[in-house]
């Protein structure tokens, strides 16, 4: 029998315990390799810091810095590091395709924010909703409720009338010899025409809510836009200080919104029970936004919240955006004159004699190739918003030959994408 002190029995001890460290050794090196290979598979990145990431590489204007980046180095699909989070930028066409529509169910979500939790009650709107069932039925009723065809022409003569009222006040200001702050009229023609469509044309003007409405929108737009400082650096959330601070703002913000919608939605309700006694349904270019979503919130199964949010969307889908396309687009033309002189004469050329106001049905009958063509080339300089509201990817996917992990955030650049001299 050999003794345990003779080397025999040392190496007959420590044979199976070398064997399992060259296995472990052996494993460890594979599972290298193929953490390589995904990293590999990743899109490209520039060079980062050590905890910022590439947060430094991002300035006041996102859409410019991001787009410098893209042109820098060559990416249409790039993966950056702002400190903690990760976020994929997307800046071609087949790229932004690929997100937006080929793998849409992968990229339908939102990511979570403390803002939007707040202010539009449990994010229940729309733009800001998780993908989910109260999502698509939310969707769904827009859809088919809000934004039908049918819906979309009864407003016209709200439309018509709001034009009206601008171009008498231009012409008072004309005629007084006065200037024009073309920003401040044409964002209060577009909160007047939001309040008119959500509203109905009995409360939109007269009783001051038009007023307050662009205010509210102006007073949270910053907030909902804004930078959080805990989202790229947790470490913080751990003292609060931050997110008690933007919890307020936003508390405070839903407050006024609840009092002023809290408010129409009681005024509605109480006429809106005898209406529908007396008279089966109303006619079409009386429904407003209000009446329609009281109507079929037991059929969507709509609270008061989902209600409140869903015209939180209408108003900053409608109010805010708008009016900086309309004011970019007279920027624009004022810079190039020859362009706004043949706008005018294809315009004047389509309207009836002694007709003051072109009306839609004018420019849907008749050609008006060129004002289309002023408007996608507006859109195209001046998108309505330079980023898209951030996409969150459910599960990891393949873009442009690139591999997208699960629960990164993705923005869609679009302001880069108009301006790519490639296409």
């Amino acid at each position: 029998m050999l003794e345990l002190t003779s080397p025999r029995a040392w190496m007959l001890l420590l044979l199976p315990l070398l064997l399992l460290l060259v296995r472990c050794w052996f494993s460890a090196k594979r599972v290298r390799e193929i953490r390589q290979q995904q990293d590999d598979r990743l899109p490209p990145s520039p060079s980062a810091l050590p905890v910022l990431g590439h947060l430094h590489l991002v300035g006041s204007l996102p859409h410019v810095s991001l787009r410098s980046l893209a042109g820098q180095h060559g990416y249409d699909l790039m993966l950056l590091r702002l400190s903690a989070m990760q976020v994929v930028v997307v800046s071609s066409p087949a790229a932004a395709e690929a997100v937006l529509r080929t793998h849409d169910h992968v990229f339908v979500s939102r990511p979570r924010s403390l803002v939007a939790d707040v202010v539009m009650y449990g994010a229940s709107d729309i733009g800001c909703a998780p993908y989910g069932d109260y999502w698509r039925r939310a969707r769904k009723l827009v859809t088919t409720h809000l934004l039908t065809v049918k819906r979309v022409q009864s407003l016209r003569h709200a439309r018509e009338g709001e034009v009206s009222a601008v171009m008498a006040q231009i012409g008072e200001a004309a005629a007084a010899g006065a200037a024009v702050d073309v920003g401040d009229l044409l964002g209060s023609f577009t909160n007047d025409l939001a309040c008119r469509a959500v509203m109905g044309k009995s409360s939109s003007r007269n009783d001051g809510r038009s007023k307050l409405f662009r205010q509210l929108i102006v007073d949270t737009s910053p907030l909902l836009g804004g930078f959080n400082a805990e989202e790229f650096f947790p470490f913080l959330a751990r003292f609060g200080v931050l997110s008690k601070v933007v919890r307020a703002k936003s508390e405070r913000l839903r407050r006024r919104w609840d009092e002023l919608l809290d408010g129409l939605i009681d005024d509605h309700e109480s006429k809106h029970k005898p209406m529908a006694a007396a008279s089966g349904q109303k006619k079409d270019e009386d429904e407003d936004f209000i009446n329609i979503l009281l109507s079929v919130r037991q059929e969507y199964g709509l609270t008061r919240e989902h209600i409140k949010a869903i015209l939180l969307d209408v108003f900053f889908a409608g109010v805010d955006t708008a009016a900086s396309v309309l004011e970019y687009t007279v920027v624009e033309l004022m810079q190039r004159p020859q362009v706004m002189r043949k706008l005018q004469a294809e315009v004047r050329s389509v309207v009836p004699k002694g007709q003051e106001i072109v009306s839609e049905a004018d420019l849907n009958l008749n050609g008006t190739a060129y004002l289309r063509a002023v408007i996608k080339e507006s859109l195209r300089l001046r998108p309505v918003t330079p980023l898209l509201a951030p996409h969150f990817s459910l599960t990891s996917c393949s873009v442009d030959g690139f591999v997208v992990p699960a629960g990164v955030r993705v923005l869609v650049n679009v302001w880069a994408i108009g301006r790519d001299a490639r296409y």
